[in-house]
């Protein structure tokens, strides 16, 4: 996943197909690389027996049907070609390339770009697939051939361009009732509008009109000059400027002491008085690079060595060690879900199960979905924070940002979460290509609390402790309230932070 902190960051699974764009990775990639990757697991999931008479051939080769996520993958040889998929289109997306030698069972990994995703064999006609940055699994099923359509031409007039993208929420997107949005009648009346003569300026609202009441963080369109991505009513999008702004604000009004910096700013750490840390995260993404050019071992390195030097053994053991821990994600743009669980990895000694993850399995019903898969944090070997933690959060807190705080509620002691709702955007995004050649994207993911609990989907997180996040009055003020109830509730009995110039 999404991602969500700006548009030119776009997640880079869910990003890929990951919750996906900064909200993390570039959007203007959605094509090229985040939808690849979406598409890159679908090819993963499919298993074909071997060609012993024909070198080069593998258990992998043949064309999968990737369940849930509209994308058919063909794997000849070493390379495997992705198409993105509804029930009146077939769209070329990318063409991946085999690293490495094949495993044991038949696994061979592919790149794309900078992306790379893993395909498994698991019976004769099924394979799974895995990608680097994104938690979970996707299935793949074989089929005998390559759809007719997928070699057929699509037209880019605008009547056919509005048919992809509305077929293709139809078929995916998992929260029309939730949200209170009729998508048959929505289709209905804005298709009237469209004529052979309409402009692209004027196609563009249309679409824009479609998808922007659904209030969603992880839905955009852009046509390569402007983006348009909703967020919930109220709260304001984690871009980097709204980002660089608030560590400023909280740099000068509630520390004593500097930030220590890494990933590009996007993780800071200060001491502050009576032992007690504070850990700022805004992204699980972008760590080494701004235009999303990274390798992700980069970013993962990246965090680690931001969190070996934060997680030291004097901080977490021993008479000096921290007695408190605030962690703020108030503005937390999303990312890799697995890099948010990394981070969470160093604040507990025991492994437990985050959260489970199920996607939108029937493009005719959007209340089936498939079996929900259990995400584990697992145990660290290195040195573990395991005191009370105080955690801020709020509406500019989406995608990653809000499952790296879902992983947190199974931690023991549990962290007091202080701030308000988060976003309520979870899913991975699928990113998807026009016949126009504009991108969008949308979620088709849940993330349940348990096998069969509810999900923060649309109402976010909430906060134990509810104190606004930000509002005008209080930056102008230099006050941050909820950073001071969080000291508060971390027992700080020294006053903390500069008053206001």
């Amino acid at each position: 996943m999404v991602g969500s902190t700006s548009l030119q960051q776009a997640e880079r699974m869910k990003r890929i197909s990951t919750r996906s764009a900064s909200h993390g990775r570039a959007f203007a990639r959605v094509g090229a690389v985040a939808a690849a990757s979406a598409l890159v697991v679908a090819g993963n999931a499919v298993g074909v027996k071997a060609d012993a008479g024909k070198a080069g051939r593998t258990l992998l080769d043949g064309v999968w049907q990737m369940d849930g996520y509209g994308v058919v993958m063909d794997v000849k040889d070493a390379t495997v070609t992705s198409y993105q998929t509804t029930a009146i289109s077939c769209l070329p997306d990318f063409t991946g390339t085999r690293v490495g030698a094949a495993g044991p069972g038949g696994d061979a990994t592919f790149a794309v770009g900078n992306v790379q995703f893993t395909l498994r064999p698991e019976r004769v006609r099924t394979l799974t697939m895995t990608i680097q940055e994104s938690v979970g699994s996707r299935r793949l099923s074989r089929l005998a051939a390559l759809p007719a359509r997928c070699s057929q031409p699509v037209s880019g007039d605008p009547r056919t361009v509005f048919d992809v993208f509305w077929q293709t929420y139809q078929e995916n997107y998992p929260f029309f009732a939730a949200r209170g949005v009729d998508w048959q009648a929505t289709g209905d009346r804005l298709r009237a509008k469209i004529t052979p003569a309409t402009t692209d300026a004027e196609l563009f609202g249309i679409l824009t009109e479609a998808f922007a009441p659904l209030n969603d963080a992880h839905t955009a369109l852009t046509d390569g000059t402007t983006t348009v991505r909703p967020t919930r009513p109220g709260t304001v999008g984690p871009s980097r400027a709204y980002d660089g702004t608030i560590k400023a604000f909280i740099q000068a009004h509630d520390l004593t002491t500097p930030l220590q910096e890494w990933g590009r700013g996007h993780i800071a750490y200060a001491d502050l008085p009576d032992r007690i840390g504070y850990l700022r995260l805004s992204s699980f993404t972008g760590y080494t690079s701004a235009d999303g050019s990274e390798a992700f071992s980069d970013d993962e390195a990246e965090l680690t060595k931001a969190l070996d030097a934060v997680f030291t053994r004097e901080r977490t053991e021993g008479p000096n060690s921290l007695r408190g821990l605030i962690i703020d994600v108030r503005v937390n743009g999303g990312g890799s879900d697995v890099l948010a669980l990394d981070t969470v990895s160093r604040l507990t000694s025991r492994p437990y199960t985050a959260y489970w993850k199920k996607h939108r399995d029937d493009p005719d019903d959007p209340t089936v979905f498939s079996r929900p898969e259990p995400i584990r944090v697992a145990a660290s070997d290195k040195p573990v924070y395991r005191g009370p933690i105080a955690l801020l959060a709020g509406g500019s807190t989406v995608s990653a940002g809000e499952t790296f705080e879902q992983a947190l509620l199974g931690r023991s002691p549990a962290p007091v979460r202080i701030g308000e709702d988060t976003q309520g955007s979870f899913s991975d995004t699928l990113n998807r290509v026009l016949p126009n050649g504009w991108e969008f994207e949308l979620p088709n993911e849940e993330y349940p609390t348990s096998r069969n609990g509810s999900t923060f989907d649309i109402t976010g997180i909430p906060p134990q402790i509810r104190i606004p996040v930000f509002p005008p009055d209080e930056i102008a003020a230099g006050k941050d309230s909820a950073f001071a109830r969080a000291m508060a509730v971390l027992g700080c009995s020294h006053a903390v932070g500069r008053p206001s110039q």
